[in-house]
């Protein structure tokens, strides 16, 4: 593989691009992490944190060696304490190179060398191990988020003025309530865009908390559209959220965030984010042998 220190976020972005008919792991580019995390004083040696990247890759498709076509959903996941995140239209590319390639005597030979060559190539790029896996999206799902509500029923829409569509933290207010709960929360009208094609993004964002403290959930519908003008990555939403909040409860309180952003171009990114102390079922999405969006936009 050709060294990918050099490249940029922004190698194919806005630019045409006709891939590849073979295999190919020059394809892939990576992002640095710090470059969002030191405009929140997040330190990669010291994360507030602890957190997966989940992807999932509807149309991933490859041969055997007798021109078989074989498609299937792939799931990735990789930790958040590496340096690095893999950069999507990259890694759309990349999986693109095996959609004309031959692999193996029969399907369940083709599957496997994929895999350990998806597991290979990825690892070795984002420097930390990555874990892939095969699964049929119409199978092994699994209810992680059906005891979230929408944060909308809480909220009194008449009384509600939003003006502030740059994420803007000062919105939020919080209350002491002496008494310590449990929150699940879901907004499903969360809005991005990306740092370098400023296409927007849509996701669905589940809040979990545990604390003697509460997020006024008006002040969190208002802390939440106001990202619809900002321009990050799927990931850095989340590391931003995750901050946030943080910063608001007390530090041995459980605070888990999870965005399962719907699918651009055949793969979406699931970003999910921690601390030491959560124990919430939120985590099973990180389960690689499921596909864990059931119920949710696709």
């Amino acid at each position: 593989m050709e060294n990918i220190t050099d490249k940029t976020a922004s190698k194919y972005l806005g630019k045409k691009v006709d891939g590849s008919e073979k295999y190919d792991p020059s394809l892939l580019v990576r992002v640095p992490r710090f470059e969002n995390r030191k405009q929140y004083n997040i330190q990669n040696e010291n994360l507030p944190f602890q957190g997966c990247d989940v992807w999932h890759a509807y149309e991933f498709s490859c041969m055997t060696e007798n021109g078989l076509p074989v498609t299937r959903l792939l799931k990735l996941k990789y930790n958040c304490n590496n340096k690095f995140l893999v950069e999507s239209k990259s890694l759309k590319l990349y999986l693109n190179s095996y959609n004309m390639s031959r692999f193996g005597a029969n399907i369940n030979d083709c599957l496997t060398i994929c895999k350990q060559q998806i597991e290979k190539d990825l690892s070795k790029i984002l420097e930390t191990e990555v874990y892939a896996n095969f699964v049929n999206n119409n199978s092994n799902k699994i209810s992680i988020f059906e005891n979230y509500k929408n944060i909308i029923e809480f909220v009194n829409e008449k009384n509600l003025k939003i003006e502030k569509f740059k994420e803007a933290p000062e919105v939020l207010q919080i209350e002491e309530t002496h008494e310590t709960k449990e929150y699940f929360l879901s907004f499903d009208s969360l809005r991005s865009n990306c740092r370098v094609t400023h296409q927007p993004d849509f996701g669905d964002a589940f809040i979990y908390y545990k604390s003697k403290k509460h997020i006024q959930e008006e002040s969190l519908v208002k802390y939440l559209s106001s990202f619809r003008s900002e321009y990050h990555f799927h990931e850095e939403c989340c590391e931003m959220i995750f901050k946030r909040l943080m910063d608001l409860l007390d530090n041995e309180d459980e605070l888990c965030i999870s965005i399962l952003y719907t699918r651009r171009g055949g793969i979406d990114i699931c970003p999910s984010r921690w601390n030491k102390h959560c124990t919430s079922d939120t985590l099973k999405l990180l389960d690689i042998g499921t596909f864990a969006r059931n119920g949710v936009k696709q």
